[in-house]
């Protein structure tokens, strides 16, 4: 019985353990290498952005030890990139956790230089991740911002102006229009001192700021913003007068053609008429550069003009005059 007992009990624990596999190899936990190392000038300071990635090379939750960001100039003409990672400054600190990375560094001892950059990340366990690519930038005396930005409406849009540097040779000016539900964007990059914006909506407003930019030989420097500049345009501008204005008489009415106007917001046109010597006074509107009069009598002299008028209200000046008569 007691023997009986024993092999009952055996029986039972077995049957309660699962199964125990080969055991699994020990994690590398390397991270994954930087993809996306950014850099520009931003007048004395170097701007870097990157993105730590969230896995390992084994598809785990990243957990760093430390980052790798290393920047510095190399005068010999035979690159060596372990040459220059042992001149090369430390950049830091910068924080061990997943996500995007900025970090802004003063660059006045390298004006005039080329200068390299580069990023690595090592994991927990002491194992760093290949390197990013390298990243190279010029660096140049800060750039003077631009000054005196001023904005007026136009019929073509808002016409922008301001003071900016000539020099360096090839700067160029980097616009930057932000409006009620639009943050500010990149509007345009121009040679000139002077831009028209036609994108613009009336009775919207928006902000301008101006950049000095320079992009040549390697350099990638912007100017601090200048002032912003805010501006409500109003449409207080006509339409063109009409022109090619036509009257024919007919059986019964007399019939006025003229060229069609091709202003976006055209709204219609206006037509006057006058009774022989009489002033001229409003008889009809429309939306098509036709108009046919049946209120004639034969035998009448009559005198018409065409203005045109927009989505708000603008009246163009009256077009020339021509003259009929119905038999």
């Amino acid at each position: 019985m007691p023997a009986r007992c024993a092999l009952l009990l055996v029986a039972v624990l077995l049957s309660g353990c699962g199964y125990v596999g080969e055991p699994l190899p020990p994690t590398l936990d390397i991270p994954r290498p930087v993809a996306d190392l950014r850099v520009a000038q931003v007048e004395d300071k170097a701007q870097l952005d990157f993105t730590i990635p969230e896995l390992t090379t084994e598809g785990l939750p990243v957990v760093l030890r430390k980052v790798e960001l290393l920047a510095g100039p190399y005068a010999d003409d035979n690159f060596d990139a372990d040459r220059w990672a042992g001149s090369a400054r430390a950049l830091g600190p910068i924080p061990l956790r997943a996500g995007p990375v900025h970090l802004e560094i003063e660059v006045g001892e390298w004006v005039g230089k080329e200068v390299f950059f580069r990023v690595r990340l090592v994991g927990r366990k002491g194992r760093p991740s290949e390197w990013s690519e390298f990243k190279t930038l010029r660096i140049v005396p800060p750039l003077a911002a631009p000054a005196e930005l001023g904005a007026e409406t136009t019929a073509e849009g808002v016409r922008l102006w301001w003071n900016g540097p000539s020099e360096p040779a090839g700067v160029e000016f980097r616009l930057l229009r932000s409006a009620k539900d639009q943050p500010e964007q990149e509007l345009a990059v121009t040679t000139e001192r002077e831009w028209l914006d036609r994108t613009v909506r009336y009775e919207e407003t928006y902000s301008y700021r101006v950049q000095s930019l320079f992009r040549r030989q390697g350099a990638q420097a912007v100017s601090r913003a200048s002032t912003p500049v805010k501006i409500t345009p109003v449409d207080r501008f006509a339409p063109l007068t009409p022109r090619g204005i036509s009257a024919l008489a007919a059986p019964a009415s007399i019939e006025l053609s003229w060229d069609q106007n091709t202003e976006p917001d055209l709204a219609g046109y206006i037509i006057y008429r006058a009774d022989g010597e009489k002033p001229f006074a409003p008889l009809a509107k429309c939306a098509t550069p036709a108009y046919s009069d049946q209120q004639v009598q034969p035998g009448q002299l009559y005198r018409y003009a065409v203005s045109a008028f927009d989505q708000a209200g603008n009246e163009s000046n009256r077009s020339e005059a021509v003259e009929v008569a119905l038999p």
